[in-house]
């Protein structure tokens, strides 16, 4: 029997964060950064006069205060009643009440916008035309969203359903996480999301493990990742958390191998072939399904997906796997890239194109 398995960055379901709709890319890092500079200001055990007036100016850069902005990308939630984090002053100040993270109950976060409806479709649509039996989802907001999608956007493709879908919360503060659909039985499931390193989380959304039960008994492990961008922070550091990232995957995938000679490392690994990170997985005797004989298409996953440059997005199978692949491909139609090839009749812009990484799936015979 033939199984497909996949892995595909949809980009959110239903509700994305308002930052990924600015036009720009330094405008989308830098409001990132910002984000996650006053997430790690809050958190202070003590508010110095410095980091009072760093918070008071990033509220105010981004018009958090105001309940009725419609663009502001950042708000802070306060919980009712209780000790507040700001007051503002007439006029429009932003001062700082509380002393301390303990001087106030409530949380930062990013405002969320609904998805263009056509791009759910699109996305739907990728989904749909891979058929995957197992699909890892990368940038997936909760569980139940993955049940939503399940029962009423894939049902209007005309997709069969999936009887399974599962998600953990992972360590993104932005709320995107790492989920899986499948049609096969899922007996069990590891998180990863209290690793550290050394005493903050080592994974960036988690490293979630799926054993997933075969049709002739035999159990895979699925290795669910999304590795720490590029996209913002200082590339030095990000390129030293996943290289770490990748170490310690290549712990779990050999722990792994001793449950099962069948073990997928699967998703978005913001490197590249050549990097680092990569290498540490693919020197652990694992084999990446693009370098597969039987693949002939363009070397990347992300974007035109020309370059091996935009190659991020990864199924990395143990030995045992790797002799039973039959088919690899992408999936790129629902990305807008007009120039380069073909989308689906239905995206016809970035608005609405379903995501800017292409589906990357195998069969195996199993």
């Amino acid at each position: 029997m033939t199984v497909r398995i996949a892995t595909f960055n949809a980009e959110n379901l239903f509700r994305r964060p308002r930052v990924f709709a600015l036009p720009g890319a330094a405008e989308r890092r830098r409001t990132l950064e910002d984000f996650a500079a006053l997430v790690a200001l809050l958190d202070h055990a003590v508010y110095t006069a410095a980091d009072k007036k760093r918070i008071a100016a990033l509220l105010e850069k981004y018009d958090v205060p105001s309940a009725q902005s419609k663009t502001r990308p950042i708000l802070v939630n306060e919980t009712k009643g209780g000790a507040k984090l700001y007051k503002v002053r007439k006029g429009g100040a932003v001062e700082i009440a509380a002393e301390g993270r303990t001087g106030w109950v409530g949380w930062a976060e990013l405002v969320r916008d609904d998805v263009d409806q056509e791009a759910v479709h699109n996305t739907a649509r990728v989904i749909a035309e891979i058929d995957a039996d197992i699909l890892l989802t990368v940038e997936v907001e909760d569980r139940l969203t993955l049940h939503r999608f399940n029962a009423q956007v894939l049902a209007a493709q005309g997709a069969g359903r999936y009887p399974f879908n599962l998600l953990i919360d992972g360590n993104d503060s932005r709320g995107i996480d790492v989920g899986l659909f499948s049609r096969l039985p899922v007996t069990a499931l590891r998180s990863h999301i209290f690793d550290v390193d050394p005493a903050r989380p080592l994974f960036s959304r988690d490293c979630a493990e799926f054993e997933i039960q075969l049709p002739d008994g035999e159990p895979l492990w699925l290795l669910g990742n999304h590795f720490k961008s590029k996209g913002y922070g200082k590339p030095a550091e990000s390129a030293e958390k996943r290289r770490l990232q990748a170490q310690r995957v290549r712990q779990i995938y050999t722990a792994a191998l001793k449950r099962s000679s069948r073990v997928v490392v699967a998703g978005d690994l913001n490197d590249t072939p050549d990097s680092e990170p990569i290498g540490l997985l693919l020197r652990a005797r694992m084999k990446d399904v693009m370098s597969h004989r039987g693949y002939t298409g363009a070397p990347g996953t992300y974007g035109t997906g020309q370059s091996v440059k935009q190659k991020i997005d990864y199924l990395l199978l143990s030995p045992e796997l790797w002799k039973r692949v039959e088919t690899v491909d992408v999936e790129r139609r629902g990305v807008w890239a007009p120039n380069t090839f073909p989308s689906f009749d239905t995206v016809t812009s970035k608005a609405n194109q379903a995501s800017d990484h292409g589906a990357l799936y195998a069969d195996l015979a199993v």
